[in-house]
Order: structure tokens, then sequence, then C-alpha cells
């Protein structure tokens, strides 16, 4: 779910889980490429096929199906942060080096590679008196069933505490 609704794609939850999880279908796909055939760019192979996948899945089912915007449940971009893994792979030829070096550069790519995508949707605005931002007023207008409510409410959550912009210790977390 935090990379299906533009309202979940947060500062917080979103830039730490997304890559983590996705990072899994890019590390198994270079594995085999550099096992087998010495090519590094399994993880882009593996990152193209599941951006396709997603595509596919995002048209038919939440536009094809119940008419949701396009702009609302577009994936993440992913590409950027599998060149940098496959490009440390071969420069480096290590291992060792690709999971600390490319893993890390990988998770701290992730939210500044979508930022042009969703700079628009953090945009606020004001309805019926209440500041939200663009994403949060798309998700309102576009109700759908089984929405936790608690996801809405993630910005008051306790890496606040860290000061006063999150995205840096998220994006540290998931490198």
């Amino acid at each position: 779910d935090w990379d299906f609704w533009i309202d979940f794609k947060d500062r917080r939850m979103w830039p730490t889980v997304a890559p983590i999880v996705a990072m899994c279908f890019a590390a198994a796909a270079q594995s085999f490429f550099w096992q087998k055939f010495r090519l590094p760019f399994g993880a882009t192979a593996a990152v193209l096929a599941l951006l396709i996948g997603e595509w596919i899945n995002r048209y038919d089912n939440f536009w094809g199906w119940t008419f949701f915007p396009i702009n609302l449940v577009f994936p993440s971009a992913l590409v950027p942060m599998a060149f940098w893994l496959d490009v440390v792979l071969l420069l480096s030829g290590s291992w060792l080096v690709t999971a600390l070096i490319g893993a890390m550069g990988r998770g701290l790519l992730f939210y500044p590679s979508n930022w042009p995508v969703l700079a628009q949707y953090h945009q606020a605005t004001e309805v019926d008196g209440v500041l939200q931002t663009l994403a949060d007023l798309i998700g309102f207008n576009y109700v759908r069933t089984g929405t936790p409510e608690y996801i809405r409410m993630i910005e008051r959550g306790t890496l606040r505490t860290f000061g006063k912009d999150v995205v840096p210790v998220a994006a540290f977390f998931s490198a």
C-alpha cells in the first residue's frame, strides 16, 4: 500500500519501506546475472520488469476497473537506483562493496529520484478551513474502502524527534 496511493507516499514510511521491499528483486536478479553471465545489469533488468508489471497493474486494475486517476496510483521511480547498484557492481566487482556502498546509495537515492514527480502533490492548499497537501486532498476526494485512518496520521509519529526534516533520516535507515 505504501507505493499505491499518492497520499500514502509520505515522507516518513514511504522512503523507508519502498526501497527495502524493492531491493529483494534487484538483488536476486543482480546475483543471478553476475554469477551466471558476469553481466552487471541484473538490478536494472529486474526493476524494468517490475515497473512494466506495476504499470500494467495500475492501469488495468486501478483505472480500468475502478476509474481512479493514474496520477493517484503511479509507481515509484526505481530505475536510477538500479543503475547505481549495477554501476557499483561493475566498477568494484565485489559483492561486499556492492552491498555496503551500492545498497546505501540506493536507499539514499530513492527520495531525490522521486521528488520531481511528487513535488506537485506536496503543495499546500486550504479547503474549508483545513490546511492540507494536494495529495491529501486527492485522497479525501477519491475515497477507498478499507483505508486505515491511522495511515493518514503518519505525520504525528515519533520520527519528528530527529528534527525538522525527516527524509534524510528515513533514507539513512532505508540504506
